[in-house]
């Protein structure tokens, strides 16, 4: 797995202070513009299929809200034509039309309900799928840009809140105008006098909640990024957590650890703060409307000019228009904080990778496994320097070609090339004679057997790790590839053997457990490339030994490219490269790099200082 790029997200640290300038302003306002953009175009995208259940939300919302805004003035009747009147079967007949009105809203408010989580659910289903897949299709180039942790908030956190959205949106953006204008109508048939309060009270409480709106929109900003500096301390914490036992840093981890949880918290205690001072604003006016209807409702009644049920109907007029403003106002809430997650994710999945198939592949008439590289060089973007440059040697089927260098000088870089994990920023990287990067991928990496740096297990049994390399690979053929990285003897001592479970990384089993398993992973395909990136650096010196040996009369004509260390291993193999700040300076057999490669000499040197004369 690739590093993080700290660059590549903003710090999880405090926000620099100092006063914003007119360049700051201005840089602001077009993020915000990119990011409600990038909002509307994800909800244009992943909204699509799902209209007829966005349809179903607007007419149960139609629906629902008549039968809200008919029961104020049934509620008046009642008051006006049958208690004052003292007709108590108008008010029974009334009663039952109003029972009957509340259960027809609430069924139309559960089937909102129903339809509106259906496709927020769907919408947040496809965007975690989006990326998923658009993630698996990334180099580590792109890993490296974006960060792990950021990856997994991006999937889960910003997800949830595009998810969010959708659900109140559909919920809220069709109920919220019919109820207020609906409202409005409704309010100036039971009385017009009355209006006035209603072009007050409305304008003030828009204006109150942009104020704060305008206040949250940075702070939700800086929310996102505060939480990918907390996952990030923490994925580190729990994959290193044998390293700081070990080196008893405790509590320096959780000072790290307390120092991003704290950053996050204050953040999001202010944006609560703010969020606390809307809700007392909105009800404080709400509440003085109402205060105000009462009073001069009062007076009117007093000239026989209004009613007492009008009044309740009017009141409650006002008090649904204010509560849709009030729902307008938790969506709002949301708007920003979901376009910041929007504009992330879209980030993600407008990334396109930079190791990509061909259009029109090609492949090798018969494919026998020699690598060439041809002036080979790669470097990261905006880096001063490459990590390699003019990388020229071959290859064999039939032959063992080892790697070796300083650490740092891009021995594990040099192998990834191969596969694509990187591509070549210069030069090519032949494999049968074709530029990988005019191959299938897929069909090219299935001739490839690599065993990486890390020996990483994936969580199920012993077999489906095997398998992973081969799919249809027989039980006898996961024995032999098992005999073959000398892990026979402790799988078949396990209880369930091959069915033996495996968890996540394969931290049930030691170091050199799981380099074997993952050897054994590779060579369970019969690639016609094996490459091993300093793969036996686990295994004692004895085991080793037999490795090889079982290696070398099972690979038949195969080609083997090795990252090694361990001269004494190295020896014999028929190629070696030696790499010194990503050049090579030095290819040939053992004995003529001792005399030839000062480079080399020195490894040898520092290793076996008795062993060969110069």
């Amino acid at each position: 797995m690739a590093s993080d790029n700290p660059a590549a997200e903003p710090a999880a640290g405090r926000p620099p202070t100092g006063a914003a300038g007119p360049a700051d302003g201005e840089a602001a306002r077009g993020k915000g513009r990119r990011e409600r953009a990038s909002l509307l175009r994800l909800l244009r995208t992943h909204l699509r299929p799902y209209i007829p259940l966005l349809i179903g939300v607007v007419v149960l919302e139609i629906f629902s809200a008549a039968m809200a805004l008919f029961l104020p003035t049934l509620n008046a009747r009642i008051i006006d034509d049958g208690i004052a009147r003292g007709d108590t079967d108008f008010i029974l007949r009334s009663g039952g039309l109003m029972l009957l009105v509340t259960v027809a809203q609430a069924i139309g408010a559960v089937g909102v309900v129903y339809c509106a989580a259906k496709a927020a659910t769907s919408v947040g289903r496809d965007l975690r799928s989006g990326l998923y897949h658009q993630v698996t299709t990334f180099s580590d180039r792109e890993f490296a840009q974006f960060g792990t942790p950021s990856l997994i908030t991006r999937n889960t956190n910003d997800v949830q809140q595009i998810q969010m959205l959708v659900m109140i949106s559909a919920t809220i953006l069709t109920t919220a105008p019919i109820m207020s204008i609906g409202g409005v109508v409704m309010a100036l048939r039971e009385n017009a006098r009355l209006s006035w309060l209603l072009v007050i009270s409305v304008p003030l409480l828009l204006g109150v909640v942009t104020v704060i709106m305008a206040l949250m929109v940075p702070l939700y900003r800086r929310m996102q990024a505060r939480i990918d500096g907390v996952n990030r301390v923490m994925r580190e914490q729990l994959t290193g957590m044998r390293v700081v036992r070990a080196f008893v840093r405790e509590q320096l981890e959780r000072d790290k650890f307390d120092t991003a949880n704290s950053d996050l918290t204050s953040v999001a205690l202010s944006a609560g703060r703010l969020f606390a001072m809307m809700m007392p604003a909105i009800m404080i006016i709400s509440n003085l409307t109402s205060v105000a209807v009462l009073w001069f409702a009062a007076h009117l009644i007093d000239d026989g000019e209004m009613q007492v049920g009008q009044m309740t109907a009017f009141i409650a007029y006002v008090m649904q228009i204010l509560s849709s403003v009030m729902m307008a106002v938790v969506m709002a809430v949301l708007v920003p904080r979901a376009a910041v997650s929007a504009e992330r994710i879209s980030e993600v999945l407008r990334t396109e990778s930079s190791v990509r198939n061909p259009r029109d592949p090609k492949s090798p008439s018969s494919p026998v496994g020699v690598v060439e590289f041809s002036e080979a060089a790669f470097g990261y973007p905006g880096a001063d320097e490459p990590v390699l440059s003019d990388l020229t040697f071959s290859c064999r089927p039939g032959t063992t070609t080892a790697i070796v260098g300083s650490t740092g000088s891009g021995k594990s870089t040099l192998l990834s090339l191969i596969p694509r994990l990187f591509d070549a920023t210069a030069g090519s990287v032949l494999v049968d004679g074709i530029d990988v990067r005019l191959q299938d991928q897929d069909t090219m990496c299935r001739s490839i057997g690599l065993v990486p740096q890390r020996a990483y297990l994936f969580s199920g049994t012993v077999a489906s790790n095997l398998r992973f390399g081969k799919p249809d690979a027989t039980e006898d053929e996961m024995w032999e590839a098992l005999r073959i990285s000398q892990a026979e003897q402790f799988v078949r001592a396990l209880p369930e053997g091959l069915d033996a479970p495996v968890s996540q990384g394969g931290t049930n089993f030691s170091g050199g457990q799981r380099q074997r398993l993952t050897i054994a992973r590779a060579v369970v395909r019969r690639p016609l490339i094996y490459l091993f990136d300093d793969s036996f650096s686990a295994l004692d010196l004895s085991t080793e030994a037999a490795l090889y040996q079982a290696l070398s009369e099972a690979r038949g004509e195969a080609t083997v490219i090795t990252v090694s260390q361990r001269v004494a291993r190295i020896a014999q193999s028929d190629q070696i490269v030696v790499l010194e700040d990503g050049r090579t300076v030095g290819v040939g057999s053992h004995q003529d790099l001792v005399v030839e490669c000062p480079t080399y000499w020195e490894i040898v040197q520092s290793q076996q200082p008795t062993e060969v004369e110069p």
